[in-house]
Order: structure tokens, then sequence, then C-alpha cells
């Protein structure tokens, strides 16, 4: 199991962060990866569902929310807000204030370029790294 964490560094991430959790979603649907997104609620779930459709017009990234009566598992990107609690897929990204726990291969981790919300992140590299993952960092 290993986890990555991506610091948010260039500005138009800086300016629209879930634009960076959009790129992360592609290439995991390019890759064949199907791809859990936790979101932190029900408003950033939608706006995921939004940004998903239109940040890039060339990007078809099948995707949906959790608790549509449609059949989960055929979307790449199922995206849930913390009152669902879908199974783990391979691929996780987090954008919750807690670690993921479960059966996941990767765990993407999205770190803002505001100092002062990186400090839980760096608690939280250190609980994974306890965990036993292996950890990579990566400037974005």
């Amino acid at each position: 199991m290993r986890a990555d964490f991506y610091l948010i560094t260039k500005p138009r991430f800086r300016e629209q962060p879930l634009l960076l959790v959009c790129e992360l979603a592609r290439k995991a649907c390019d890759a064949g990866q199907p791809t859990l997104l936790l979101a932190r609620d029900q408003a950033q779930a939608e706006q995921l569902d939004d940004l998903l459709w239109s940040f890039d017009p060339d990007a078809f990234i099948p995707h949906q929310i959790t608790g549509a009566d449609e059949d989960e598992d055929e979307a790449s990107v199922l995206i849930a807000a913390p009152e669902h609690d879908p199974p783990m897929r391979p691929l996780v990204i987090n954008l919750r204030d807690e670690p993921v726990d479960g059966a996941f291969e990767r765990v993407l981790e999205v770190v803002p370029a505001d100092e002062s919300a990186r400090g839980p992140l760096r608690e939280r590299w250190k609980q994974y790294q306890a965990r036993g993952l292996d950890l990579t960092k990566h400037d974005m």
C-alpha cells in the first residue's frame, strides 16, 4: 500500500484546488483504475461532479456521486460524501480530514497551498508511515 501527497504550488491549482483532483481522476481513469473520491461534504461532491464534466472539453471521465440509484460499479470514479460508505476501491483520492482506513492499494492526498492547512496533513503523513505505507511527495 502506498500514499502519495500532492502539494499544491502552481497558480492554477492554488486558485482552484479541485482542478488538481480532476487531473488525478483523469490519470486514474486513463490507466483503467477504479477510483473512490472521498469528498469533504455533499456540496464538494456536487462541485466535483460538475467540474469533472467541464474542466477539460476533451476529457470524458465516467463518474457519479454515491447514493444515486444508478449502477455505481460501472462509474470509473465514484464520489462519496461522508454520509455514504461505499466499498473501497484500489485507488482512493482523499479530501477529508481523516486518514483513509480499509483495503486500498494507493491513496492520494491533496495538500493545500495554505500553510495553516498543511499541519494536519503532516500528522496524516506520520499516521500512514506508522501503518507501513510507502510515502511519496509530489509538488504540483
